[in-house]
């Protein structure tokens, strides 16, 4: 297999199914080998059989090279293992394809105290985890002199850079992402590692519930709502061709949007300290000259 991933390393984190899935066979199809990550849990998080070794056997079916891996990668001890077993069945590490998550979807008001601490540990320690082996691997190799151009590609989403009803952890923990990212692209960029996020929109187990009539997405035969319309995304993402670091894209169907997320906007500075009583006229009059914020999803 040959493509523009050809004899890169690649490490995809929660792809036994859904995007995760569609990401591995991609990177595998433009030449990766690859590291298929999957714990084995439910959509809530609950312990399952890991469908890894079924995308392993249909990655060497096509005449690719990839391993399975039963890593948490919320464990710090464990996502280190991950990296070794890339680094040491391949010869190197090249890509982090951080995608792994589930959801406890709840109103704030109920969510419970388990709930927050499942997701918040599996989508942001679970980014951070993989992230910072894999950048501590990278740095050595630059230190060395082999400097190893790698890739990294979080998984934020809209429900992180907009909210989204019903998703309070969700929401923090992928915003948290984003900003993850930002600050990863700033300090690895000088190992020649490059940090970048998708926001991808696809029907999954994760979505194909909460949001039933928007994930049918089937129109004049092209079913912009299929998982595997994000990864030729990643797959540039992961290659040599790409040079961007610190951005986030979302990726709806056939569309790809470039979030630009936080930024500072109108300002006041009236050069001494403020009256209480004087604030409010102030906001209200740098939220008329600020740009309206994308609703939130749900309103």
């Amino acid at each position: 297999m040959s493509g523009i991933l050809q004899d890169r390393v690649a490490i995809v984190t929660g792809a036994g199914r859904g995007i995760g899935r569609e990401h591995a066979l991609e990177l595998a199809r433009q030449g990766a080998a690859v590291v298929v990550n999957d714990y084995g849990v439910t959509l809530s998080g609950e312990k399952a059989d890991s469908p890894a070794h079924d995308v392993v056997a249909e990655i060497e079916s096509l005449g690719g090279r990839a391993v399975a891996n039963r890593a948490d990668v919320a464990d710090f001890a464990q996502a280190e293992t991950m990296v070794r077993q890339a680094i040491e069945t391949f010869g190197g590490l090249d890509v982090l394809v951080n995608n792994a998550g589930f959801v406890r979807d709840r109103m704030l008001v109920n969510a419970t105290e388990d709930e927050w601490d499942a997701v918040i540990r599996v989508h942001l320690k679970g980014h951070f985890a993989p992230l910072r082996h894999a950048g501590a691997y990278w740095r050595d190799e630059a230190k060395a002199g082999r400097l190893r151009q790698a890739r990294v590609i979080n998984t934020s989403s809209g429900a992180g850079l907009q909210g989204s009803i019903g998703q309070t952890a969700y929401s923090a923990a992928k915003g948290g992402i984003a900003t993850m990212t930002l600050v990863a692209a700033a300090e690895l960029g000088r190992y020649g590692v490059l940090v970048n996020a998708i926001a991808p929109v696809a029907r999954t187990r994760m979505t194909e519930a909460a949001f039933p009539a928007m994930m049918a997405g089937v129109e004049g035969g092209f079913d912009a709502m299929a998982p595997a319309n994000n990864s030729p995304v990643v797959a540039w993402l992961a290659s040599l061709d790409c040079d961007i670091s610190g951005r986030v894209l979302e990726i709806e169907g056939g569309q790809i949007c470039l979030e630009e997320g936080w930024r500072h906007g109108p300002r006041r500075d009236i050069a001494r300290r403020w009256e209480a009583a004087e604030v409010g006229a102030a906001v209200r009059d740098l939220i008329a000259e600020g740009t309206t914020p994308d609703p939130v999803y749900g309103l």
